[in-house]
Order: structure tokens, then C-alpha cells, then sequence
């Protein structure tokens, strides 16, 4: 059984209504559907029921939106939800992921982490946090993440984030701390 849209085909009807002919190309194919709601049966033109890929994207989109909208765990999230948002948000909700709030000279962006993640796992957070966060809004498309890195430290109570690979629990990060962005001072 096939869905489209909001009711679901049982069967096709071979024959023209007009005519008791097989149905042609050029004739229009009848089919019997269910209504979800009352559970009658219906016959419709299946050209009623096909739909651009456009409009099944928005159809779905539209009930993503409502799923997300009225669930308890995700109602927070932005219209525009990515698979990977929702994963970080349900393993926070879980415990197995920590906000870390990255104080920058434009704002404070909460970022989720996950608890054994290290400091690579952040810089890659905040490359995505500030990705969506773009194209969302329609502004520059492109951030040179390697003259960032190259020209700022993270900073977390007195110690640069200098290790890449290594646990920002090792670092005293916990769940809400603050990590700021401080500009790097040319060395000698």
C-alpha cells in the first residue's frame, strides 16, 4: 500500500468510466483511495495525486515542522532543522552531550558538544553552528575557517585551548561553561 500524500491507494481502476475501455495513455487513470480520517473510499483522477518534487518537498517539510513544533524535546529548534541538530538536541536531553556557551566579540552562541569530545570536536561545532546560522539569514556564504584558527585562540579560565586532540574535559570544561575567542599575539 502506497501513500500520497494524505490518503492511501488501495487500487487502481483499469477501465475509462466513460467508455469500459482499457485506459489509454492519454486518458486519465482513476483510482480508489482511503481517507485516513473517515476511512470512506474515494475514486480521483491519479493526476490529482501527483505532485512536483517541489511540492512533495514542501509537504514535508511542512510536517517536519509541525513534529518538531509540538514535541517537547524539540520545540526550540529553528524552522529549518537539520538531522544533525535534532541528534545533538535528543543526546543533550539524554545526558550524552554538553553546552559549552563561546563568547564572541559579536554575541554568545550555545554550542552542543558531546561529553568526551575534544577540542577539534568544538572548533567543528562552532564551523557549523556559524554555517547554518549564515545561510539561514542569506549573508556571506564563505568563512575562512584556517585564518580564524590562525588568528584566535579558544580560551577557557586562563589556559588556550591549544590541543587539538585533546578532551576539553582536560581543559575543566563541564556542561555550560563559557569559552571565549582571544586574539593571537604574533610569537618570536
Amino acid at each position: 500500500m502506497a501513500e500520497e500524500g494524505s490518503f492511501s491507494v488501495l487500487s487502481t481502476v483499469g477501465t475509462s468510466s466513460e467508455t469500459g475501455s482499457e485506459v489509454t495513455d492519454r486518458e486519465r487513470e482513476k483510482v480508489k483511495i482511503e481517507d485516513p480520517e473517515d476511512g470512506e473510499m474515494e475514486e480521483m483522477d491519479s493526476s490529482e495525486l501527483v505532485l512536483s518534487h517541489q511540492e512533495a518537498m514542501s509537504k514535508v517539510e511542512a510536517a517536519i515542522d509541525e513534529i518538531v513544533s509540538t514535541d517537547s524535546l524539540l520545540y526550540d529548534l529553528p524552522p529549518e532543522v537539520t538531522l544533525e541538530e535534532v541528534n545533538s538536541f535528543i543526546a543533550l536531553e539524554h545526558g550524552q552531550a554538553m553546552l559549552v556557551n563561546v563568547q564572541r566579540a559579536d554575541g554568545e552562541v550555545l554550542l552542543v558538544v558531546v561529553q568526551n569530545g575534544t577540542v577539534l570536536d568544538l572548533k567543528h561545532a562552532i564551523k557549523r553552528h556559524m554555517t547554518l546560522k549564515l545561510s539561514r539569514s542569506k549573508g556571506k556564504k564563505h568563512i575562512s575557517w584556517k585564518y580564524i584558527w590562525k588568528r584566535y585562540w579558544l580560551y577557557f579560565e586562563g589556559q588556550k585551548l591549544t590541543e587539538d586532540k585533546k578532551q576539553l574535559k582536560e581543559y575543566g570544561i563541564r556542561n555550560k561553561d563559557e569559552v571565549t575567542f582571544i586574539k593571537r599575539l604574533k610569537e618570536r
